[in-house]
């Protein structure tokens, strides 16, 4: 496609580039007097509409347009698409003063059937799925014999690409994430006009700004695309005294009428950024309607959100178009498909028993609702079964179905869901809480029998107005033992129940909390922002704990999500405030406080938030577990490892997984890994089987590290690379950079160099903004580890230095010293053991104190390791030989092999080859086993340089380099990464000289004469 076939609209489109060359290419072939036909195919709101109209305006200066819209009244009638003739002069300008010339279907196929002549000819058919069905055939037989010599192409616009089956169909997705946002930020100001994150397509002069693609006079703005169900869309038309249910108090009335302020250039806040892209799931037309109807105030934050939001009753509307000409027993049915969705957490469709029941209790006939369930074909293709479940194929029509079914009708079917599921019973509670809410003391029933939370939540959606007894009977219901989201959505609703503000944004926070814990930190926020501003001071009932839930909410969100400094001290401000009124709140959030400032590394900050817990005694068990911690810390360490001990097998209810996790982070502080992978496999089985979904990616975090600490490194990756998953699901940026730190250390062991950097640069890109500590050190360490498998010490030694010493850099204090064996090693390969030797020696006195202290039966053969690299050479054989027998009573063949192979290249460098060869054999075998490649390797090399043949090495097979000798082709791949002589001798325990003669050799043998030529030779 050249430049000048390209399509090039007036408007901007985003992210509709590849849609914009396909169009292209229909043109391209049309310039070169060929011919064809296009279905641009999608659902209301995704911009069919802009390409037909852009695809038009590129062909306009090439050749005539016939631009076909559909009558707004011409549904699936004979002649009810007008054909507008658009010629050279601008298509998307004002309307002229005359009505353009009209023409009929049949005067557009018959004017197809002509042979090509003169300018090739474009044919635009906007919304032609609603032409009459003896049209679309026509249509569709002469569009699909377009072809060499026509000179005609037709571009056809259709809700889906049934209407005109055989012609080739170009589907419209939602936009994606960076383009959807790319159009917030035009719409709010929040870019320049002039920004590259759209097509390069400029605005048109005077278009308004809520067109998703750029609107047309006198087409429709936008055409849908696929949207999440959103309660900002559910709102029907109902009788007057439910105007509280669309704004709550605070907010400004006229945000109704409010336009998008981009001309303005407000900032936008990144929650309502985050609850209108979630809205709008990349549907244009509906994103511009949402912002559209919010305020400056709203956008900014300041003001609480709108709830439902408004702006999308245009997508409804024309959604519910293809309703209208249903029989009257599919719309009956998908009405109550769409009313049973609404007790359901969002995206779990309806139940298909109980959308059995309810039609047939309805009286829609059973074979009509065998056929309509079972096969979707009563429905058109709107609803679609996936096992027990039954699924609006587009979300956004279950919306319009309750938006524009008469309100009569919608509450009848609520009321008989209702009466339905409180017959089955199951999942029911308490209808009423056991003392009065304080919203309503004369309106609430006492305890009654149970009614399914479902059934409450189908009578608070027929409710015609505000109920405070109601909104109390489900806030009860909700308390039960119930999925998460389930209890987050049963809260919502009594928030929008409720009469008092503060109350209504007590029980949003509430939701907003169950939310979370689903795994839904969008919606958590975005419940948040519905509660509007912080409530400290708030009076009236609901008051106390609304002060204290929604900080409380905000700060474990940023636990998972956040700078760790913000989330401590939001915590801490939400103990606070719950503490005289909800204890076990606060306990949990000086407990969230505690685990912030350990993640940052502040072990004051983690000590000062668990002191604050012993203000009010916990349970036994936790008060077992603060006491320790806060001993090991403050240097009392007999008398916390005492304590802690005691953690590893909690009492009380065995299976609670915040109690596992506990016993497992004890378990690490005292050093017994096994201890810690017990107790982290235990506490992955309770969140697996109890939840919360929100737990899983900590758990299977807690598990990894213990696997680490054993040696276990393929188990370690394995469940890592499960927890980075569930931490991308759950919305856990903070959860996904401590398994990215997990993940480089895993392959810091296994391999490869690029895997191991890979995600130490993105645990590293994740902690540096939020303060992870934790995280940054583990990685450093993971990337220090790596070079030194590489042969790189001098790289490692650098790396680590700062980790282990007492400057700036110093690593997390609870993580450091696992670094100092790799420190000093890396220190010592790489020459630099007498200019350090101060900080070498004092880093080894910290680690044999350390070691002294903890039941890791690593610790005592890495400590021998580090004295026996910093011995005199008449101790240095002795200290080996301690190192190895302690790797005899501990296990673990990866240290152990680290201690081998160390020692092996220290009896090489003292010029006791043969011996050399034992260790070395048993370091090269247990890498193998262990997969660790890249120390296999260095532990290969070192074996051949010893004298022993290991096999080939890499790439030597053939080619020039097959005629060197093991040694040289060691020293050849150093000096081709760049390695002085000097650097060489040190990484290969030899001399300068010795790797000069190698070097003269390597030369000799390659017939080249410089380091850049042998680097461009090895790397061929």
């Amino acid at each position: 496609m050249t430049p000048s076939t390209t399509v090039r609209s007036p408007l901007r489109l985003y992210g509709r580039d590849d849609e914009l060359a396909c169009l292209g290419s229909l043109l391209e072939l049309l310039r070169q007097g060929g011919g064809g036909a296009l279905v641009v195919a999608a659902p209301p709101g995704l911009g069919r509409t802009a390409l037909l109209r852009a695809a038009a305006d590129a062909h306009r200066d090439r050749g005539p347009v016939l631009y076909a819209t559909a009558a707004s009244t011409g549904r699936a009638v004979p002649g009810g698409g007008p054909v507008v003739p658009l010629g050279p002069s601008p298509a998307f300008g004002p309307p002229p003063a005359a009505p353009y010339p009209v023409t009929t279907p049949e005067a557009l196929v018959r004017r197809l059937r002509e042979p090509g002549a003169g300018r090739p000819l474009l044919v635009c058919a906007d919304d032609a799925h609603t032409w009459d069905p003896a049209s679309r055939s026509a249509l569709a037989l002469t569009a699909g014999r377009l072809g060499p010599g026509s000179r005609t192409a037709v571009l056809l616009s259709a809700a889906d690409g049934t209407a005109f089956p055989g012609l080739p169909t170009l589907h419209l997705a939602p936009l994606d994430e960076a383009a959807a946002s790319a159009l917030l930020d035009r719409l709010t100001g929040g870019t320049p006009l002039g920004g590259s994150r759209g097509a390069d397509l400029g605005p048109v002069p005077g278009a308004a700004p809520g067109a998703a693609f750029g609107p047309v006079p006198g087409a429709d703005p936008g055409e849908a695309c696929g949207t999440v169900r959103s309660a900002g869309l559910g709102a029907a038309p109902r009788p007057a005294p439910e105007a509280a249910f669309g704004t709550p108090s605070g907010a400004d009335p006229g945000a109704a009428s409010a336009a998008a302020p981009g001309a303005d250039g407000i900032g936008i806040d990144p929650v309502v950024r985050a609850e209108l892209l979630r809205e709008a799931a990349g549907n244009p037309r509906l994103l511009t309607g949402l912002t559209g109807r919010l305020t400056p105030g709203q956008l900014a934050g300041r003001t609480a959100l709108p709830f439902p939001l408004p702006g999308g009753e245009a997508v409804l509307a024309a959604h519910a178009e293809r309703l209208a000409g249903l029989p009257d027993r599919t719309r009956a049915l998908l009405l109550l498909a769409a009313a049973a969705q609404e007790h359901e957490p969002d995206g779990a469709g309806a139940d298909a028993l109980l959308l059995l029941r309810a039609g047939a209790r309805a009286g829609l006939p059973r074979d009509f609702l065998d056929r309509a369930l079972l096969g979707a074909t009563a429905t058109e293709g709107l609803l679609q079964r996936a096992g027990s479940r039954v699924h609006f194929a587009h979300p956004l029509v279950a919306r319009a179905v309750l938006h524009h079914a008469p309100w009569p009708h919608r509450r009848a079917a609520h009321a008989l869901l209702a009466t339905l599921l409180a017959e089955t019973g199951d999942r029911a509670s308490p209808c009423a809480p056991s003392t009065p809410s304080p919203d309503a003391p004369a309106a609430v029933p006492r305890p009654g029998p149970a009614v399914p939370l479902a059934a409450l939540v189908q009578r608070a959606c027929a409710a015609p107005g505000p109920d405070a007894a109601l909104a109390a009977r489900i806030e009860a219901a909700a308390g039960g033992p119930l999925p998460h989201a389930e209890r987050s959505a049963a809260l919502a609703r009594a928030a929008l129940l409720s009469v008092g503000p503060t109350l209504r944004a007590a029980r949003l926070a509430a939701a907003a909390e169950q939310a979370g814990l689903a795994g839904d930190p969008s919606r958590a926020r975005a419940l948040l922002a519905r509660a509007g501003p912080r409530t400290a001071g708030a009076t009236g009932p609901g008051g106390e704990s609304a002060q204290g839930l929604a900080p409380y909410v905000h700060g474990m969100l940023a636990l998972r999500s956040g700078p760790a400094a913000d989330a401590r001290e939001a915590l801490l401000a939400a103990a606070a405030l719950l503490g005289p009124h909800d204890p076990r709140r606060a306990l949990d959030a000086l407990l969230g406080a505690a685990e912030a400032a350990w993640a940052a590394g502040d072990a004051l900050g983690y000590l000062d938030a668990m002191n604050r817990l012993g203000r009010t005694p916990p349970e036994a068990g936790l008060e077992q577990y603060r006491a320790g911690m806060c001993a090991v810390l403050e240097g009392r360490t007999a008398e916390g490892h005492a304590l802690l001990r005691h953690c590893l097998d909690p009492a009380g209810d065995p299976g609670a997984p915040a109690a596992l996790l506990r016993a497992g982070a004890a378990a690490l502080v005292l050093g017994d890994v096994a201890a810690a992978c017990r107790a982290g496999a235990r506490a992955l089985a309770a969140v697996r089987t109890r939840g919360p979904d929100a737990l899983l990616p900590q758990a299977l975090e807690h598990l990894a590290y213990a696997e680490l600490r054993a040696g276990r490194h393929s188990g370690a990756r394995t469940h890592a690379l499960e927890g980075l998953h569930a931490a991308r699901r759950t919305g856990q940026p903070n959860s996904s950079a401590h398994l990215h730190a997990v993940l480089a250390l895993a392959a810091s062991v296994e391999g490869p160099a690029e895997a191991c950097a890979a995600h130490a640069d993105a645990a590293l890109a994740g902690a540096g903004p939020h303060g992870l500590a934790q995280a940054a050190t583990l990685a450093t360490w993971a990337r220090g580890r790596a070079d030194l498998a590489s042969g790189r010490p001098g790289e490692a030694a650098a790396r680590l230095a700062p980790l282990v010493g007492t400057g700036p850099g110093r690593g997390h204090f609870a993580a450091r010293m696992l670094a100092v064996p790799c420190w000093v090693e890396a220190a010592v390969l790489g020459g630099r053991q007498h200019e350090e030797s101060r900080e070498l020696h004092a880093a080894v006195d910290e680690f044999a104190s350390w070691a002294a202290r903890t039941a890791d039966p690593g610790a005592p053969a890495q400590l021998a390791r580090c004295r026996a690299l910093l011995a005199p050479a008449d101790e240095a054989d002795a200290r080996y030989a301690e190192a190895l027998a302690h790797h005899g009573r501990a296990g673990g063949d990866f240290e152990r092999a680290r201690t081998h192979l160390l020692y092996g290249q220290w009896l090489r460098r003292r010029r006791r080859t043969r011996e050399a060869r034992g260790p070395l054999r048993d370091a090269l075998v247990a890498f193998q086993r262990r997969s660790a490649r890249a120390w296999a390797d260095r532990a290969a090399g070192e074996l051949r340089a010893a004298g022993e043949p290991v096999g080939a090495p890499r790439k030597a097979a053939d080619g020039p380099t097959a005629a060197l000798t093991p040694q040289q082709l060691r020293i050849a791949r150093c000096v081709a990464e760049g390695a002085t002589n000097r650097e060489v001798a040190l990484r290969l325990s030899l001399s300068p000289r010795t790797v000069d003669h190698h070097l003269r050799n390597v030369f000799a043998a390659l017939g080249i004469r410089s380091r850049t030529e042998l680097a461009r030779l090895l790397a061929g």
